[in-house]
């Protein structure tokens, strides 16, 4: 079987509003067996509804909509649908009488328009809503099924998890999607695709999707199956292989973010961090401590954007600073290795850089970062060109020290014989 989602109300098609409820949508239709081939986003206008309805029914099983089922005049899922079947909005009593009780159990009366959510499409099977005021409704009609929820998150997960889910569970196939999740650091889409997409001749019955994201590049390989050891046995070989090309640059297969990668590498390792930041300006320390459980590896940090506490409070030496320049990478070893003795932590990180729009020259241009890290071994750095404006330079720079510690922990380089 297939489905279409449609997400109803106006405010979605404004830079104000972001359809999150397709996503939940297409997971739970996706784990029920159930392939989503088209999503639409559509406003309240009568027509354009009644347009997007009657395109769903002429190409999928299954529409499931969101939205338009509030008590006001635009909130108009019920009539389109019902004008479109031809058939009557009926008052339902009992929905009613429900409504008028929850009213009641909040100390005020119902107002008169809220009556119109216990209008229900002739035929209709309802969905009782304990979340909100407005139920579902389950409609048979011409060989489909039209499933309408409220838009409200909360309340639409909820319906969808407890009346639609198990309904649509006695429709589907055993036909499965299984699917991993696979992050890339330190690569470019181009990259990643051209390192992969050998494997793709190799497992023809498996489809691979790559997405570029601020956090890094992420490739879903997945596959329809209705034998779930294959399916996991098929995905595991690819994932396999993937990881062998891909090498030091994938951290993880099942999802996880850098930040959850190094906070468990740290935490499995019993180490901890302190950092030095200056033109992040904290960003690094927002990050290593955003996940429950920080406590364990962070110990702390300090924001030295001036050169006065870059050294008494990190121990830079003034005459270093002097000599080669807050942004250089003899100030980033020493904010790397001043903080981790300061604090006595496993690894220090020092990060110093011009993040812009002004203080550029054409020896050290906009965008340059140098990124220290020490461990007990001394320390290491790197100097990077980030393209972008202000908050993408300040994020790639935190990005890719996270990823040092990541590479550090796990790769550690082999001591030189003396």
């Amino acid at each position: 079987m297939n489905a279409e989602i449609i997400a109803v109300g106006s405010e979605l098609l404004t830079p104000y509003r972001l359809d999150t409820n397709s996503l939940f949508l297409t997971d739970q239709l996706n784990r029920l067996g159930i392939r989503v081939i088209h999503k639409a986003v559509v406003g309240d206008g009568p027509e354009e509804m009644r347009s997007s309805f009657q395109h769903a029914l002429a190409r999928a099983d299954i529409v499931v909509a969101c939205g338009g089922l509030g008590p006001t005049d635009d909130d108009r899922t019920r009539q389109t649908v019902a004008e479109l079947l031809g058939r009557r909005l009926l008052e339902n009593v009992d929905v009613l009488r429900k409504l008028q009780e929850r009213f009641r159990r909040f100390g005020r009366a119902m107002p008169e328009i809220n009556a119109r959510q216990a209008l229900v499409i002739e035929g209709a099977e309802v969905l009782p809503n304990p979340r909100g005021t407005a139920p579902g409704q389950w409609v048979e009609a011409r060989g489909h099924i039209l499933v309408l929820l409220p838009g409200v998150p909360q309340e639409m997960r909820a319906l969808m998890e407890t009346e639609v889910a198990p309904r649509l569970a006695k429709l589907g196939s055993r036909t499965r999607l299984y699917t991993r999740d696979l992050r890339i650091v330190g690569l470019f889409e181009s990259e990643v695709e051209q390192r992969v997409s050998p494997l793709y001749a190799q497992y023809a019955d498996t489809e691979t999707t790559i997405l570029a994201t601020a956090n890094g590049i992420q490739l879903h390989p997945r596959i329809w199956s209705d034998d779930s050891a294959y399916a996991e046995s098929r995905l595991g070989e690819l994932v396999g292989q993937m990881a062998l090309v891909l090498g030091k640059n994938l951290i993880s297969t099942c999802g996880e973010t850098i930040e959850e990668v190094v906070a468990r590498i740290l935490t499995e390792s019993r180490a901890t961090i302190a950092i030095a930041e200056s033109c992040t300006g904290g960003l690094l320390a927002e990050r290593l401590t955003c996940l429950s459980g920080s406590s364990a590896y962070f110990l702390g940090g300090v924001v030295c954007y001036s050169n006065q506490l870059k050294t008494q409070l990190v121990g830079v030496p003034e005459e270093l600073i002097e000599a080669k320049g807050a942004v250089s990478s003899e100030v980033a070893l020493a904010l790397a290795d001043g903080i981790r003795r300061q604090t006595g932590a496993t690894i220090g990180v020092g990060i110093t850089g011009i993040a812009g729009p002004t203080g550029g020259t054409p020896e050290k241009p906009v965008g340059l970062v140098h990124i220290g890290i020490a461990n007990q071994h001394g320390p290491r750095e790197r100097a990077f060109r980030f393209p972008g404006d202000r908050e993408r330079i300040r994020f790639f720079a935190t990005q890719n020290a996270l990823d040092g510690v990541r590479r550090l922990c796990l790769f550690p380089p082999v001591p030189t014989e003396t």
